[in-house]
């Protein structure tokens, strides 16, 4: 179990800080919640403090991974699929496992993709929420700002391109 205070990450909205514990009738259930805030967009977030395990809910990174994290978005391009359709599964897919290697993988591939190829809507969207997920850790886990943390994302990702 969390306390307040704790970083953790809800995978598909990233990271943020539980706030508060707290208990809430829903549905003529009374269960309790996790309050996140969450660092980008300032929103909050309730999650059901029994669901964590389902839910893919865990602590942030050590900064040990920084470095890996880093080596993977100038890492080249992983194979995808051709069909769009196949592809979005597959990196929804690995978004949600929660896995902050797995969500850098999908921002960085899917980047060069939309450079080289563009992306569908769909993908374009998952693209930024992906993106957001990452930066969020990445916020929490250093301490960095929201925008320092997206040039260095782009950075990396664009560094690999140049070379």
């Amino acid at each position: 179990m969390f306390k307040i205070g704790d970083k953790i990450v809800y995978p598909l909205h990233g990271a943020g800080v539980v706030e508060d514990i707290e208990e809430k009738e829903v549905l003529g259930e009374v269960r309790k919640y996790y309050i996140l805030r969450m660092p980008i967009h300032s929103m909050k977030i309730s999650v059901p403090v029994d669901m964590i395990g389902e839910m893919g809910v865990r602590e942030i990174f050590n900064m040990d991974k920084y470095p890996l994290i880093i080596e993977i978005l100038e890492g080249k391009s992983s194979s995808m699929p051709d069909n769009w359709t196949q592809r979005y599964k597959e990196n929804l897919d690995k978004i949600k496992t929660g896995d902050i290697e797995e969500i850098a993988i999908v921002v960085r591939n899917l980047s060069i993709r939309e450079d080289n190829k563009g992306l569908s809507t769909g993908e374009k969207k998952m693209l930024n929420s992906a993106k957001k997920v990452l930066v969020s850790e990445i916020v929490m886990a250093t301490g960095k700002d929201i925008d320092e943390v997206y040039e260095i994302i782009d950075n990396a990702i664009y560094n690999f391109k140049d070379s």
